[in-house]
């Protein structure tokens, strides 16, 4: 049997990165000879995700498609070289023997990828994972060769898959030990903060303003709030004035546990944070990217909006604008646990998150 060596064209951000790692592990499953390799970006987030999860990664010098005209000629600039790296990849793998299986991830990275997957005549599954594709997205679901979804997408007739969730971003121990594993007090109730792997600053100052201005809300709570690394220990002496418990962090390495720990969560509505708020079924409070034209976060998080087991909240990116905006509904939710356990309940009834075991016997022609 010739071995297989799928290529995942994604990177810039984990919401790219995630997902490609749950299919490889999904992958390893049905076939562990197969050699799972990443294109990524340069960006240092990228290295230290892969880095971390052993794998073996290739930096190409992909440049985003930005609409000015310094962007529009990184971009000019960046696509031959990354076409050719990636390229050489393909070329090194075939020499080695391997069937190689180009998988995009979406993004600017997977776009020159593609060109080059395309030049190879190598055909390529594209996974999209956003429910409002971007121009990078477009653009490779015309030249793949088969399409899938994670969320729905109206207008394409893309093939809908269940979410992609990686194990590790799943609980999967009892909430006690989870919330012990991440020094918190194991029975008291807590509310996770993230931004994703790269933070949210308007996030973090919307909580610790919400700790001021209504600490009564917060009493018997305690907070886990992974920073991206802005404003840690800003963060941690506004919880510490109003005696709020909690832990900051840059970055959670197993997403499992916190997810597991929360009762509630507060969160950027990155497709793979829904997905894993809808996989570990915590009620959560979506405040989407506000800068994004297009608005797809919002779109992401949709579906389990109207099934009731989270909110949205518009990011007025000014902590006192978000305040007044959110701050009493917040609050309510905080001191209503029979209305958290309904939404809770609303997302246990969902389908499973299964979405990387589809997308892995695809690869594998199943």
């Amino acid at each position: 049997m010739t071995p297989i060596a799928p290529v995942f064209l994604g990177g810039g951000s984990g919401g790219h990165l995630y997902p490609a790692l749950a299919i490889a592990e999904a992958l390893g499953r049905q076939r562990p000879d197969a050699r799972c390799v990443y294109l990524c970006s340069g960006k240092a987030i990228d290295a230290a995700i892969l880095s971390g999860e052993g794998v073996e990664f290739h930096p190409i010098p992909a440049a985003p498609a930005v609409m000015r005209p310094m962007g529009l000629a990184r971009l000019v600039r960046s696509w031959g070289p990354s076409m050719r790296a990636a390229r050489a990849v393909f070329k090194e793998l075939k020499r080695e023997g391997f069937d190689v299986r180009p998988v995009a991830m979406g993004g600017y990275v997977a776009a020159p990828c593609v060109q080059g997957a395309k030049a190879d005549k190598l055909p390529v599954l594209m996974v999209n994972l956003d429910a409002v594709p971007g121009l990078a997205n477009r653009w490779i679901a015309r030249r793949a060769t088969r399409v899938v979804t994670a969320a729905p997408v109206p207008g394409r007739d893309w093939e809908q898959i269940p979410p992609i969730v990686r194990s590790a971003a799943l609980p999967a121990r009892p909430t006690p030990e989870c919330r012990t594993a991440l020094g918190l007090d194991p029975d008291r109730r807590t509310l996770l903060v993230t931004g994703g792997s790269q933070g949210a600053r308007s996030i973090g100052d919307f909580i610790t303003g919400l700790a001021r201005t209504h600490p009564d809300t917060l009493e018997g709570w305690q907070i886990l709030h992974q920073t991206g690394g802005h404003a840690n220990d800003e963060y941690e002496r506004a919880y510490a004035r109003e005696g709020v418990p909690a832990v900051v962090v840059d970055y959670i390495d197993r997403m499992g546990d916190a997810w597991g720990a929360a009762d509630l969560a507060l969160a950027r509505a990155g497709a793979g944070a829904v997905a894993e708020a809808w996989g570990a079924a915590v009620p959560t409070l979506f405040m989407p990217y506000p800068h994004h034209k297009d608005q797809h976060q919002r779109h992401n998080a949709a579906h389990i909006v109207e099934v009731g087991g989270a909110l949205i909240l518009d990011d007025h990116v000014d902590a006192e604008s978000n305040l007044r905006a959110h701050a009493d509904g917040l609050s309510a939710l905080l001191v209503s646990p029979d209305r958290l356990a309904a939404m809770h309940a609303a997302l246990a009834g969902l389908p499973r998150t299964d979405g990387a075991d589809r997308v892995a016997r695809m690869l594998l022609g199943s």
